[in-house]
């Protein structure tokens, strides 16, 4: 009798240590050892991912790591499971294990330099696996286009919403200005239109003056959020959620109204300048600004106008120079990820600056978890994947998210990952076994 309890507590005991070895032996890889090991596997699909996906009876290559083809055609589960396994985590794990050791290496290597270098080699390693896996489809490179932007638009409400306490309703507003703004500025100056006659400078340096253009927009949008920032900021609670909500529905039925914008059929031959590389590039250099903006004496300044805004007015913070500063700097972004958004689809709508696209900002916003670069990051990511996975369910997606969202705000009320700093010396800092290997790794000739 005592033998049959004992062996299933054994049995039950011995793969918990064999989970938590396997799972132990990734713990020491660094993220430039995940980089190459994830890269070798995209290469891989490069080179051999239609053939094998044919060979297991796919009809293509798994777009979006299965999940579309097995919710939509549930018969091909097996295929794509052995796909998945072959194609990512095989060759992710052995190349892992493998360059443990060597990658370890390499990174406090890196570190012996300026910072900045290890994290350009990073990004460097970064965009060449985003664009081997999105070179696969266009529906890859789409998705991943839109989802670094919502990566922008979600890292700036944050800085309202999360870092300075406020609720804000008016971010579609903002991301509405910069798009049409963007969109506006683009087509008079580079492009022939029908609206628009001929254009006023040479087609041919138009990419190289894009940046201004988005610069320009993102202004139009802080322009923007100083109409609302100066009546609610003369009050305190729940004031600037009313007024924001309100900007936002001017801002629409402002457009809609605006024949030469298109009105309500939208605004469309936007040249195709926002290719993965462009927004790749805003993307990282919006995370740097932000990272560095609310770790900066102004975000503190932020911080304590949250915490405690009397205590923060005592202690000669200006409060409400830092509430519009905060908010303007936030819209700033959200014109610029509006800017992008329309050049990536190349047709704007004012039907898409509304409350489900305020929805799905709150919902990335508050999924991933406020006072956090990293949370924006995860929830942005996380939300715009979970939601494309999920589109083969149709209706039924609409409820599975919701009650996905529930559940996070029952049991993380603040976000998956809330109030933790990006720290990216840590991050891209050796992982060995011992603080002692990590020291000698780094500071070894």
């Amino acid at each position: 009798m005592e033998e049959s309890i004992t062996k299933p507590s054994t049995s039950r005991s011995t793969w918990v240590n064999r989970w938590q070895l396997f799972w132990g032996s990734f713990s020491g890889v660094p993220i430039l050892g995940w980089l190459i090991g994830i890269l070798g596997a995209v290469a891989l699909e490069q080179l051999f991912g239609s053939a094998f996906a044919q060979l297991l009876g796919l009809s293509k290559v798994p777009v979006l790591f299965g999940f579309v083809i097995m919710l939509g055609h549930p018969r091909l589960i097996p295929g794509t499971l052995i796909y998945l396994l072959v194609i990512y985590a095989l060759p992710i794990g052995i190349i892992t294990q493998v360059g443990k050791s060597l990658t370890n290496k390499l990174a406090g290597y890196l570190l012996k330099f300026h910072l900045g270098i290890s994290a350009l080699v990073h990004i460097g390693l970064l965009f060449l696996v985003l664009h081997l896996w999105a070179d696969i489809s266009d529906y890859r490179d789409l998705v991943l286009r839109l989802t670094l932007i919502a990566i922008i638009l979600t890292l700036s409400l944050n800085i309202v919403n999360g870092y300075l306490g406020e609720f804000s309703c008016s971010h579609p507003g903002f991301m509405a200005l910069g798009a049409y703004a963007a969109s506006v500025l683009t087509v008079l100056l580079f492009v022939e239109d029908k609206v628009f006659g001929s254009p006023l400078l040479a087609p041919n340096i138009g990419p190289f003056l894009f940046p201004i253009v988005l610069i320009l927009a993102g202004l139009i949008a802080a322009i923007g959020a100083l109409l609302v920032a100066i009546p609610s900021f003369r009050t305190r609670g729940d004031y600037l959620a009313i007024i924001s909500l309100a900007f936002l529905f001017i801002v629409k039925s402002l457009i809609e109204n605006l024949e030469i914008f298109g009105g309500s059929r939208g605004f469309m031959n936007q040249p195709n300048w926002a290719n993965l590389s462009t927004v790749f590039v805003w993307t990282m250099l919006c995370i740097w600004t932000i990272n560095n903006f609310v770790t900066s004496t102004m975000g503190k300044a932020l911080n304590a106008v949250r915490d405690e805004e009397t205590a923060a007015n005592a202690m000669s913070v200006n409060t409400r120079r830092t509430k519009i500063i905060g908010f303007m700097f936030a819209a700033f972004w959200a014109g610029i990820a509006g800017g992008l958004f329309a050049h990536v689809m190349r047709y704007v709508n004012p039907g898409t600056f509304g409350i489900q696209k305020l929805a799905e900002v709150l919902a990335m916003v508050y999924f991933g978890g406020l006072n956090s670069v990293v949370g924006s990051i995860v929830g942005a990511v996380g939300f715009n994947l979970l939601s494309e996975a999920l589109r083969p369910l149709e209706l039924y997606k609409w409820i599975i998210i919701p009650l996905l969202l529930i559940l996070v705000m029952l049991y993380r009320p603040s976000g998956l990952i809330s109030f933790r700093e990006f720290n990216i010396a840590n991050l891209l800092k050796p992982k060995s076994t011992s603080d002692e290997e990590v020291e000698h790794v780094v500071t070894s000739d």
